[in-house]
């Protein structure tokens, strides 16, 4: 397995606490869980170099995912037994950027999903690659992100007002779309790309609008109920936002420390990759007792083949592929290799 970065609390839990396995036996178990995870989605490449949502063919947003996955697990474009499978993903991502910046393989219901996931995989990977590939990438990542701060600017009610939603022109708002939009904003910032502090401001103002009133948890709109994979989407962005600790995110870190993450979780799969990164990014007992909970729920229930197998609502349609690159996006959380994962 590659390098791994040193774990900050290693050395005290390295303990054994009743049947539990200890960090360095769980560590291993995730080493190994990543590395058949990684095979199985390389097993699922086209050979144009994409992967296909399940009920929706070739997807820009699903090959974002898989790309991501071999990033987080310390893989990069160009080197290393992986080179070819990223460098194509990547490629085919590229071939597939319409006239207005929109990264759409076959239009769909939402199209600023795919848009914003293979947006963010873009200003993740530009870092990594050659001077000449990089050229092309940062290209693409600017384009794209002016179509996501054009749509953000489509006249709304005040309630939506900053966020996002399944299509470009859309004239309200949902924490789940707002969510992608969010971390591509604040990566392609952190590459150079011109990112307006009022559009962060804006879409900080939208998320913490779906903050329910006693702030515990977030919804999928202002006004909603709050779920846990909702509540790991608000607080990943405003700790993205740089708004560390703020009351909305300190309750709903409380909040899913109380009502945790479940297989039967609706919308799981993108829960463990939300829940994770957002409790990591609060740190301390947050991360350590989410990072904990998700190795568990992960790693009883992946596939002989390596894959994770959806198993409710709209996932299913997303397929294997999907839920295989969340899992290893949420349990490769610790390896800190994504810029975006860095606090």
């Amino acid at each position: 397995m590659v390098h791994r970065f040193v774990r900050l609390w290693l050395t005290s839990a390295m303990v054994l606490v009743l049947a539990a396995p200890t960090w360095a036996e769980q560590d291993e178990e995730v080493d190994t869980a990543i590395a058949r995870a990684l095979d199985y989605i390389k097993s699922q490449q086209l050979p144009n170099g994409a992967w296909r949502a399940e009920g929706h063919g070739e997807s820009t947003g699903i090959t974002g995912l898989a790309v991501m996955a071999f990033m987080a697990a310390g893989h990069t474009p160009g080197e290393g037994p992986y080179a070819e499978t990223i460098d194509k993903g990547i490629r085919w991502v590229l071939e597939h950027q319409e006239a207005n910046g929109m990264l759409i393989a076959k239009r769909s219901h939402g199209p600023m999903y795919d848009h914003g996931i293979a947006t963010l995989m873009l200003a993740e990977c530009y870092g990594m690659m050659n001077e000449k590939d990089g050229a092309k990438v940062k290209k693409a990542l600017e384009r794209a992100i002016r179509l996501i701060l054009e749509s953000q600017v489509v006249h709304k009610d005040r309630r939506h007002e900053g966020g996002w939603r399944y299509q470009v022109e859309s004239r309200d708002s949902d924490l789940s779309v707002t969510g992608w939009q969010v971390l591509a904003l604040r990566a392609a910032k952190d590459v150079g790309c011109d990112v307006p502090a009022e559009a962060i401001d804006a879409a900080v103002d939208y998320v913490r609008n779906c903050a329910t009133p006693d702030n515990k948890g977030f919804g999928y709109q202002p006004g909603s109920g709050p779920t846990p994979t909702l509540t790991g989407t608000g607080i990943t962005c405003l700790e993205v936002c740089g708004k560390h600790e703020t009351r909305e995110a300190i309750g709903g870190a409380k909040a899913l420390l109380e009502n945790q993450l479940r297989h039967d979780s609706q919308y799981f799969y993108y829960g463990v990759y939300y829940t994770g990164v957002g409790m990591f990014k609060m740190g301390g007992e947050y991360a350590e007792k989410m990072h904990r909970r998700l190795c568990k729920l992960l790693l009883e229930t992946q596939d002989a083949e390596g894959s994770w197998t959806p198993r409710h609502g709209g996932e299913r349609e997303a397929g294997k592929v999907y839920c295989t690159a969340m899992s290893v996006l949420g349990l490769a959380i610790e390896y800190r290799y994504l810029p975006i994962y860095q606090r």
